[in-house]
């Protein structure tokens, strides 16, 4: 699409929210890691003290600006109240900020509020705001008439889309909103090398800690990470010894082509924070995987490597029907000889695509599903239903505490 595409005419450049391009100088909060699990932040990926560091910056007329790779510094008038979020992770993370009301769209809407859904459903809050506008494979003229305050959305993502130049996205910023997002720390991907120089990685509580403050929501955030640091601190003091933890596979089920999409179940990025905290055995943990972190495996490979446990990845998602999936790959012929089939150890598992309270929900039943002895048995998941209840005594964080923050109740 032209920049100077006449159908959208010349807005003057918004007053409520201003964007910046100075390059990234400001570091995040050493709180997200210190009691995280995460890798140690080296190279691009970087943590700084709480104390002194925020990467927020004030003015005294009242703006404030935010700074993060790929961006730079992005300039707010005042907090955003239209938001377009790119993905689960993002409405999920400004959801559990108390604002998520303010989510007005996405793309592919009906592979979000599924997720979205199943764990809200579980917490004291309210959760009539699951439901979004459209966003049209972000086309600009979508983005237009959506006429968003801000963008979580990933500049460097959007080059690659058809359509879009660095051009293009200048001038949506110039005339809508701001772009404010960091898709590729999913799975610490490359962009392309003209966004290569201004990259880094980012935890899921540091991209999480970033959306706090352009949402001026500090203190959510604080609680929110006390309870994840809480919930990991309880867990790391009950793992069972190194050998006596299971073998894994994080899996997403290729059923049309007789095989499974492997992932390596502890590498960086935030698709994986609520496996690596868990430490397990990975059985694919010597795979090459491909750009997207993993690898095509047939039956055969599977039985090889024969997990212990098998977690089908998105399984709670609406990406497919885990009840047949699960009925299919007992039924094939080499799928029935898998220990983690014998043994009913074959799980739906979380969708990935992860804000905090999705992470908190993903890492107990996670937990539950590698160490039953240890946290408690996984009561099942049935396509369609909300997360299940847990009794109280076997819950590995507290309920109220996340309905609390997220309704404003410090």
């Amino acid at each position: 699409m032209p920049a100077d595409d006449s159908n959208h005419g010349t807005p003057t450049r918004r007053e409520y929210v201003k964007y910046g391009g100075a390059v990234v100088s400001a570091g995040l909060l050493a709180g997200c890691s210190s009691s995280s699990s995460e890798p140690t932040a080296t190279g691009s990926e970087r943590s700084s003290d709480p104390a002194t560091d925020t990467g927020t910056t004030a003015t005294d007329n009242g703006s404030y600006s935010v700074t993060m790779a790929p961006m730079g510094t992005v300039e707010f008038d005042a907090v955003p109240r239209n938001i377009l979020a790119s993905s689960t992770s993002n409405i999920d993370i400004t959801a559990a900020l108390g604002h998520g009301e303010s989510v007005r769209s996405t793309a592919r809407p009906s592979t979000s509020t599924p997720s979205l859904a199943f764990y809200y459903e579980r917490i004291d809050a309210p959760d009539d705001w699951i439901d979004f506008r459209d966003a049209n494979e972000y086309s600009k003229e979508t983005l237009y008439e959506l006429d968003s305050d801000v963008h979580f959305l990933d500049p460097a993502y959007v080059s690659t889309l058809d359509g879009w130049s660095r051009a293009d996205i200048e001038e949506v910023e110039e005339n809508v909103g701001p772009f404010f997002g960091n898709m590729y720390s999913r799975k610490h991907r490359q962009p392309t090398d003209d966004w290569r120089d201004d990259y880094q990685y980012y935890t899921l509580w540091e991209l999480t800690e970033k959306f706090a403050e352009v949402l001026q929501e500090r203190e959510r955030f604080e609680r929110l990470h006390e309870i994840r640091a809480g919930l990991l601190d309880d867990v790391r003091s009950k793992l069972p010894s190194p050998a006596d933890r299971p073998t894994v596979s994080m899996v997403y089920p290729r059923l049309s082509e007789d095989s499974f999409y492997v992932h390596k179940l502890n590498q960086p990025g935030y698709f994986f924070a609520h496996t690596r905290p868990l430490d397990a055995a990975d059985a694919f943990s010597d795979i090459e995987p491909d750009e997207y972190g993993g690898k095509l495996v047939d039956y055969e490979a599977m039985l090889d490597a024969d997990p212990d446990v098998i977690l089908m990845n998105h399984g709670i998602s609406s990406y497919y029907d885990v009840a047949e999936t699960k009925r299919s790959i007992r039924e094939h012929g080499v799928g029935s000889e898998l220990t983690a089939v014998r043994n009913d150890r074959l799980y739906a598992s979380g969708n990935p695509r992860q804000g905090p309270i999705m992470n908190l929900f993903q890492l107990e039943m996670t937990a539950k599903q590698l160490y039953p002895a240890q946290f408690g048995e996984w009561p099942g998941y049935v396509d369609g239903e909300p997360y299940p209840e847990i009794p109280e005594d076997e819950r590995l964080f507290d309920r109220q505490r996340i309905a609390d923050v997220v309704n404003g109740e410090l």
